[in-house]
């Protein structure tokens, strides 16, 4: 009887811990449409919002032919960066980084080489 009492013991004495790990699962791993601080909690890796009023949602990367940003170190888009394999034809001045204005259009690098 001594076993359970002591199995019974430490239960109690991780429980408290169980919630906090599942409470950190919420803020990374988000999928498209939950509210995020920063891109790199989506799996999407875009963390975006509509003006700098909205708060902010994960979003799918912006696919060939739409607007995009280049990957900023702010963490958070008001256009998602670019699909892997594409790249954002952008403003890439620190003029542009500054004011957020750096958006550009995702194309293929494969099709500006082939002509």
């Amino acid at each position: 009887n001594v076993l359970p009492a002591c199995l019974l013991l430490a239960l109690l004495l991780l429980a408290p811990a169980l919630p906090a790990q599942n409470e950190r699962g919420l803020v990374i791993n988000l999928d498209i449409g939950e509210l995020c601080l920063q891109s790199v909690q989506c799996k999407s890796g875009c963390c975006h919002r509509l003006t700098g009023l909205s708060l902010a949602r994960c979003a799918p990367k912006a696919a060939e032919f739409q607007e995009c940003s280049p990957k900023s170190i702010y963490g958070v888009y008001y256009k998602c960066p670019c699909e892997r394999g594409l790249s954002c034809d952008a403003d890439k001045t620190i003029v542009g980084s500054i004011t957020n204005s750096d958006f550009g259009v995702c194309k293929d690098p494969q099709d500006s080489s082939r002509r």
